[in-house]
């Protein structure tokens, strides 16, 4: 019987190889070829290779021949399956794709696979073929806000530079309200998790009032200073501004990022602000609440003590926060932001041009 050909490997081959053979993302059939190889390079023949792993003689034969013709190509690359190939008029996909694109289906937003292959007459199989092609998802949409404010670049720029570059002699404090916070109780006790099983909570609740949460998170050291009022008034903002000032160590300068309230702005507000000029107010642009991330902060106590919580009157409500704030505050962690101002305005510039020219790939993400 003829002896095969024996394979020689580099050493750079040999370890892609190995690598190969210990990977836990390849495909296996990939995994199987650098086994081949490797086997084939100690000398083996095709039918002891076949018999250790269990597979045909021939196909240990095919693996062998290509990767001494094309080396790690000849394993790589996938050739194109036998057998008749689907065969589909250009007319038919330009069709499926402009209608996709330009006509909303009759009764709902958006097309499905099974909608568009009923109206255009081709298997289901094939619209989705026709789709990836085309890089078209009907099923998805992606949301987007671009601020309108007239002064957005000149805003965003004073506010990363607060974050990355922070002043000397001074606090630098993201300050916003969380309005609306409902006390909720259940109308039936849940069960609690067990092995198995996760906790249950009845769909439906009983409101027993709101509160209002007014946070400033330090972006030093990721302390808060918060307080639950009834209410979002500028007389409650007002109010929030003097337990800074008393909360705040004396002789710092203090800038506060906030938004665009109406209340943050008022006439009484202004007034005090310019008789306390350690204070120093820098607003978010128009619609670009992520600017400020004390809203992170608002997120984790939402996730953490909030949405789960069974709450019988507003108190308990104010309590469960401001103690959730108390044991923040043993041991603050801060957000630490990295992103600099020309690198999102860039990002801004794409998404600009995306929501004039849809054929533009570039997205706000």
């Amino acid at each position: 019987m003829r002896e095969p050909v024996r394979i020689e490997l580099s050493e750079t081959e040999r370890e892609r190889l190995v690598g190969m053979t210990r990977s836990r993302t390849l495909p296996s059939r990939l995994v199987l070829r650098a086994r081949i190889v490797l086997l084939a390079a100690e000398g083996l023949s095709n039918r002891v290779i076949g018999a250790n792993l269990s597979i045909d003689f021939k196909t240990v034969m095919r693996w062998r021949n290509r990767f001494l013709a094309e080396r790690f190509d000849g394993i790589e690359r996938e050739r194109p399956g036998r057998g008749r190939k689907a065969v589909i008029a250009v007319e038919a996909v330009q069709d499926v794709v402009h209608t996709t694109l330009q006509v909303k289906p009759e009764g709902t937003t958006h097309w499905s696979v099974r909608s568009m292959a009923k109206a255009s007459g081709l298997g289901k199989s094939t619209i989705h073929r026709i789709w990836k092609a085309h890089g078209l998802k009907p099923h998805r949409v992606e949301s987007f806000k671009l601020s309108t404010d007239p002064d957005f670049e000149a805003k965003l720029v004073d506010i990363v530079g607060l974050y990355l570059n922070p002043p000397e002699h001074a606090i630098v404090l993201c300050a916003d309200e969380k309005s609306q916070i409902q006390a909720l109780d259940r109308t039936q006790p849940g069960l609690p998790m067990k092995p198995g099983r996760c906790g249950t909570m009845t769909h439906d609740y009983k409101r027993n009032g709101t509160t209002t949460l007014f946070a400033a998170m330090s972006t030093l050291d990721g302390k808060v200073i918060g307080e639950c009022m009834p209410r979002h008034r500028h007389q409650e903002w007002l109010k929030f501004l003097k337990l800074i000032d008393r909360k705040a160590p004396k002789g710092l300068d203090l800038h506060i990022i906030c938004d665009n309230y109406r209340t943050h702005k008022h006439e009484v507000v202004r007034t005090w602000l310019e008789k306390h000029p350690r204070f120093h107010i820098h607003f978010t642009p128009t619609g670009s609440s992520w600017l400020n991330m004390v809203e992170r902060y608002f997120r984790d106590i939402t996730e953490k003590q909030i949405r789960r919580g069974v709450f019988r009157s507003v108190d308990e409500l104010e309590c469960t926060i401001q103690a959730a704030i108390d044991q923040h505050n043993q041991a603050p962690r801060p957000y630490i932001w990295t992103a600099e101002a020309k690198d999102i305005l860039a990002k801004v510039i794409r998404a600009r041009a995306a929501s004039v020219d849809p054929r533009f790939s570039g997205t706000l993400q």
